[in-house]
């Protein structure tokens, strides 16, 4: 690795924003310094990163009787573009190449299969068997850069009425006002991942 790029890398992972984005969890940080991974992924798996969690925050407080593994829905939302270090082209350009890669390389990483499972279902979120905790990690990364998509917001509405025996219209209400919320600060969000190259 370069030192520049090192340096840049490093700045997407660690540099203070404002409003504050919380860093990667420690192993991950470690493992895109390992791949030499490209500062803008850095920013944006940081920028979703966060996202997450505080939507995983806001799933503690409104069911905390709901057992959602809290630290694989981090731990999906940190890596869930991990593939892109190998197919760095879909950093600027569409592609899904990115998904099973990822899945592998943290696989082959010594990761667990149910926390490397992410980086192929991120996209797969109307598939019939998918969880609460993989309906966040997609949601999270459509709402940091405040994307909405109704078909994603509707599987999850349904998960949490049938986990909560709540009116889907409650639940409904209670997620739009959420990521209404998170919304506000796409931006920003935004912003610091633009300002961080694809490549360097």
């Amino acid at each position: 690795m370069t030192p520049i790029r090192s340096d840049v890398l490093s700045r997407a992972l660690d540099a203070p924003t404002e409003p504050p984005l919380r860093p990667l969890p420690p192993e991950v940080a470690e493992l895109l310094r390992s791949l030499e991974a490209p500062p803008r992924l850095a920013a944006h798996l940081r920028a979703v990163h966060d996202v997450a969690v505080e939507l995983a925050d806001w799933m503690k407080d409104r069911y905390p009787d709901l057992a959602v593994d809290r630290d694989a829905v981090l731990f999906g939302a940190a890596t869930h573009d991990v593939g892109k270090t190998l197919h760095p082209e879909e950093l600027s350009g569409p592609g899904s190449a990115h998904e099973e890669a990822g899945r592998d390389l943290l696989l082959e990483h010594g990761f667990t299969t149910d926390l490397a499972k992410f980086a192929a279902t991120h996209a797969s979120w109307d598939s019939p068997d998918v969880t609460i905790e993989e309906l966040l990690v997609s949601t999270a990364d459509k709402v940091w850069k405040d994307k909405r998509i109704p078909d994603l917001e509707d599987r999850l509405v349904q998960a949490l009425t049938a986990a909560t025996a709540r009116e889907p219209w409650e639940e409904y209400l209670a997620l739009d006002d959420l990521l209404t919320q998170i919304g506000t600060h796409a931006s920003h969000r935004l912003a610091f991942q633009a300002a961080f190259p694809v490549n360097q």
